[in-house]
């Protein structure tokens, strides 16, 4: 049996979740663009809370994050609002659920904080990411154009998503 152990995420992990990163990012490139600090990267100004996947014990399989929506001026404020982000699991765990686990501890940490999440994710629509959030009752309500790039200039499309919202 394959056992997941959902945690919150110390300072001390962070050194194993940047090789998780590292592995994921060589696999499907995401992040799109390698961060320059990615230690920096998983504690972004806005973090809430932060969790990861250990299976088996004491190996990093995955890792999300909660972090303060901006408000729609896209100042730092806070807000009723947060943003799921920084949600990756390894290649070598996939398809065991945890991906799944993460989602349900970080939508229960919402809940019980009174957050409503949102999240984002580059708009392709065939991508693994769209299908398993659509999957797990995620609903686009719009897409609009990054403030970033591709690593080669193209410019990047953002779909937004809301839990149980309707499509615009």
């Amino acid at each position: 049996m394959y056992e997941v152990v959902i945690r919150r995420r110390e300072a001390t992990d962070l050194d194993a979740c940047v090789e998780a990163l590292r592995a994921v990012h060589d696999a499907d490139a995401y992040p799109l663009n390698w961060p320059t600090d990615p230690h920096r990267w998983l504690t972004p100004a806005r973090l809430l809370r932060a969790w990861i996947a250990e299976c088996p014990r004491g190996t990093i399989a995955g890792h999300v994050a909660v972090q303060r929506a901006p408000d729609a001026a896209g100042n730092q404020t806070p807000s009723p609002g947060a943003e799921l982000s920084r949600l990756y699991v390894t290649p070598a765990a996939r398809r065991r659920g945890v991906a799944t686990a993460l989602l349900r501890r970080a939508r229960s940490w919402a809940v019980e904080h009174h957050h409503q999440l949102t999240l984002n994710v580059t708009d392709d629509r065939r991508s693994a990411a769209v299908a398993f959030y659509e999957a797990d009752g995620w609903r686009h309500s719009h897409t609009e154009d990054a403030d970033w790039t591709t690593p080669d200039g193209t410019p990047v499309k953002l779909r937004h998503y809301v839990l149980g919202g309707e499509e615009r």
